[in-house]
């Protein structure tokens, strides 16, 4: 690996996936202004995530739509057949 080009803050973060609620630990350095208590009693940086491998329908095997923000409405009024 080149030295200098990787971030030195990597710290503990909880990831939670808001399409299921499933949440895991584990290490980054993207930054966050939202905390949460994991299941060792202590408080970690929040990261939410749109879609992670618990609902992501290549590793779930299952065809899930995920709506975020009334993207699907969205769609279907746009192109919804006039009557």
């Amino acid at each position: 690996m080149k030295k200098g080009i990787h971030p030195e803050s990597y710290r503990f973060v909880v990831f939670k996936d808001m399409s299921n609620g499933q949440t895991f630990l584990s290490r980054s350095s993207a930054p966050s202004r939202e905390n949460t208590t994991w299941e060792d009693g202590k408080e970690y940086p929040l990261i939410k995530l749109e879609i992670s491998n618990t609902s992501h329908p290549f590793f779930t095997g299952k065809n899930m739509l995920v709506d975020t923000a009334g993207r699907i409405d969205k769609f279907r009024k746009r192109y919804e057949k006039k009557k």
